[in-house]
């Protein structure tokens, strides 16, 4: 396999794993793995909401080194074959 594959699979498989964490640390409607940690380490409203914010921003940067890493794939493998090099 070549350099550049296994720098493609390895950043899509990193973005991939990430991306499930912090989509899971997201809490819904009060309760959540986010809500405890935050309601432990902050008492108040607007340090959970930073929380909040600082979630959001990170799943959306695994979102969009997750999809650049499918379209690398895409475009520099475009049948699905990896020939031995």
């Amino acid at each position: 396999m070549s350099p550049l594959l296994i720098f493609i699979l390895a950043l899509l498989f990193i973005s991939g794993v990430g991306l499930i964490i912090f989509i899971l640390l997201h809490s819904g409607k009060g309760t959540g793995i986010s809500e405890m940690i935050a309601g432990s380490v902050y008492s108040s409203q607007t340090g959970t909401s930073i929380v909040e914010k600082n979630l959001d921003r990170i799943t959306i940067a695994f979102a969009i080194i997750f999809l650049l890493s499918l379209i690398a794939l895409m475009i520099f493998y475009p049948d699905g074959q990896i020939r031995p090099s």
